[in-house]
């Protein structure tokens, strides 16, 4: 059975689908901006949305830290900057595909 966790890398603005330590997939993200920037930290998936509306596009996968997530976009054109309020924000498709790999409790790594 696989063993995946997740590595947000915010200075390459990358995030990292892991089985064990070996990567097996990479996904360009955006994040949080100056003024309200990602937390790094350790935390975990706690819930999951597909459709949620509004700015987090095709899905949200809640964090164990309330109010921050990992989700879609409706602007496809921010993945790559620094661009939101804390949240990891990816291409929708991007987002759909990593949600039917990962389950709940998967281990979200955030490091600067």
């Amino acid at each position: 059975m696989p063993l995946y966790r997740i590595i947000v890398d915010l200075s390459d603005r990358k995030l990292y689908l892991l089985d064990g330590n070996t990567v097996i997939n990479e996904y360009p993200v955006g994040i949080g901006k100056m003024l309200t920037q990602t937390p790094t930290g350790e935390y975990t998936i706690i819930n999951k949305q597909p459709n949620p509306g509004g700015p987090f596009g095709a899905f949200w996968m809640g964090l164990s830290r309330p109010h921050y997530g990992i989700h879609g976009t409706n602007d496809p054109s921010s993945i790559g900057r620094l661009v939101s309020h804390g949240c990891i924000r990816m291409y929708n498709e991007d987002v759909v595909v990593l949600a039917q790999i990962v389950p709940l409790r998967t281990r979200v790594t955030i490091r600067p």
